[in-house]
Parts: C-alpha cells; structure tokens; sequence
C-alpha cells in the first residue's frame, strides 16, 4: 500500500465509520434541532446567535482556504459544524458581536494555527467559547444573570401543566411498579424557557439528535455512556452542595449546564481527541472526573466544558505516550504501525 495512504490512516478524524463531511453535517442537523426549540421560546434571539456564527465560520474558512481549494473544503462541513456547537453552548442573550469574535478566533485561531481540521490543538467550538467567556466574562455572566436550582424549579408555583401531565403519566405507569415517585420539575428542564444556554434551552431537540447521530453511529457511542456514567456516579455520591452523600441530584446534573452537548458531542469529537481505545477511555474517565469538581467543588456552573478544553490541551501528551507503547520503535514498518492501529480504533 502506498506510503501516503498509510499517513492517511493516522488522521485524527478517521476514527470512526462514517465519512468526516457526513458526520460534520449530521452534527450540524443535530445542533440545529437545539437552536430551533430554543428559538421559539425567544423571540428568535438563538437564531440570530446560529446565523451569525454560521455565517461568519463559513466565510473566514472561504477566505483562508480560496487560494488553495477554490473554496471547497467548506463542502466537508467542519466550519459549519464548528459554529453550529459553539451558538449551542452560548448564552441564548449573548450579543451577536461577541459570537462574531468567538467564531473568529474559532476558525483563524484554534482550527488553522496548525493546518486545520485534524491538526487543531483544541475543539474549536471550545476555544471560541472559552475566548468569549473569559474575553468579556461580564457580559457573558450579564446573559445569564440567575440559574435556578432543581429546587426552586420544583417549588416554583408555576410548575408547567406539561410537566405536571408527564410527570403523573410516568408516575402512575412506570415508576409506580418501582415504588417510586419522579417530583415535579425535572421535565420542565426539557423545556427550559429561562435565560440560559442554548443546549440547556433546546435539551429535548438535542436529545433526539443525539439519539440520531449515536443510531447512525457518527460517533463512538460508548463514549458519552461512559463520560455519563462516571459523571453520574460522582454527583449521586458527592453531587450535593451540603455535603452529603449519596444525595446529590442525577438528573439535575444530567439535564443542565451542557452535559448533554458535553457527552455527546464534545467528549465524543474524534479530530481532538486521542487515537487509540486505551487513550480515549482515559480521558473520557478524567474529563468526567473533572466536569464533576469544576462544577461541584469549584462551583463553576459550566465545568463540563472547562474540563473538556483542558483534556484537549493534554490530549497531544496523551498521544504521545500512545507511541512510546503501541511503536516503541522508531524503525517500525507502516505495516505494521497501520495494522496496530486498526486493531485498536473503534
């Protein structure tokens, strides 16, 4: 087999079976599905947001890459994809002009420093997020200027009737053969119509997408099983701001600040992240670990996607010590270094 197409064979993208043009589009269905709920409860306000990222993210991308592609590498989708994740992590009240800069230092900064798509150091939905968010930190806390607790939610007096209907149906079917009672609330977070993050907004289109792109098999779908399960575990046993244990609020964890988005997309993004099965399970483990004490221990709302940036940063370490096991030696064939790596990817 050629030499050039076995260096084909360590692109970070090609980890999983499906085309990298046709899962950067399913994904943006998928974030689309989030940015549409959201809007209809907003005026229209995070569809303004996707617009603007969109739009941005694609010329930026023309512009770079005309000389040498004509244009054509905006047909893989990767821009698209890029600013269709970012507008979901946003703010849904987040200014159109920091979205333009966030999606800028996207594209110019985080994809391109080092080639592009496969060579980025850092999701680049994740950089333009973290540059918004630390770049203008007021009017990023001014967008979301109070996010209520499971608590307040469920002692609101105006609990939705859809929730309270959902709520009964499930209670007086499913659960009551457990012998336990789902308190009212939690399907409100489905249809959350507070100021919030667009993912946190539209958590019921993008649960569907998520279900789509995990069916169609776009990504690893053990990935955000096991990024949920140990993230999950960590909040029942020590999720609880009191103290105590086994007390914290699963689902509460679950279905707010982006761990949805998290799981499913971001911990699951194959360009970033480590190549072999050994390597990715380590960081999924480590980025749910982290998620859970930025977010609990550090009371940072948005911890999931803090911790996802820094185990992207660490993710070239990572790689490297996937060569000092896998091809110890340096004179080691193609041949041989392709089959390993075969054998290992999902």
């Amino acid at each position: 087999m050629p030499e050039q197409k076995m260096i084909h064979v360590y692109k970070p993208q090609i980890n999983i079976s499906y085309p990298s043009s046709g899962r950067m589009w399913l994904i943006c269905i998928c974030a689309f599905l989030c940015v549409l709920q959201s809007a209809l409860f907003d005026g229209g306000k995070s569809f303004v947001i996707a617009v603007t990222a969109l739009l941005t993210a694609v010329l930026l991308e023309f512009l770079i890459t005309w000389r040498k592609h004509g244009g054509a590498k905006i047909k893989d989708g990767s821009a698209a994809a890029t600013a269709m994740i970012l507008s979901i992590i946003l703010p849904n009240q987040i200014h159109p002009v920091y979205v333009f800069f966030g999606t800028a230092f996207a594209i110019i900064v985080v994809k391109y420093t080092f080639g592009g798509l496969g060579s980025n150091w850092l999701n680049p939905a994740l950089g333009g997020w973290l540059f918004i968010r630390f770049s203008w930190p007021v009017s990023f806390a001014n967008a979301i200027p109070e996010i209520p607790s499971i608590s307040e939610m469920v002692m609101a007096p105006d609990v939705s009737p859809l929730d309270s209907s959902i709520t009964e149906f499930f209670n007086n079917s499913v659960f009551s053969i457990a012998g336990v009672q789902l308190p009212s609330g939690y399907i409100n977070l489905l249809f959350n119509s507070s100021e919030s993050t667009i993912t946190d907004r539209g958590l019921f289109a993008l649960l569907i997408g998520t279900i789509i792109i995990t069916a169609i098999g776009i990504n690893r779908g053990w990935v955000p099983l096991i990024f949920l399960t140990v993230y999950g575990f960590l909040i029942r046993f020590a999720g609880d701001v009191s103290g105590l244990y086994w007390n914290g609020d699963l689902l509460y964890g679950i279905f707010s600040g982006g761990t949805i988005a998290a799981a499913f997309i971001l911990a699951a993004e194959p360009a970033s992240g480590a190549k072999l099965k050994p390597g990715i399970l380590f960081t999924v483990i480590l980025g749910a670990v982290l998620s859970w004490f930025f977010r609990y221990k550090c009371m940072e709302y948005f911890g999931c996607f803090i911790a996802l940036a820094l185990i992207n940063c660490i993710t070239p370490v990572i790689r490297l010590i996937e060569e000092k096991i896998f091809f110890p030696r340096k004179n080691e064939s193609n041949a041989k270094r392709a089959s390993v790596v075969q054998e290992t990817l999902l």
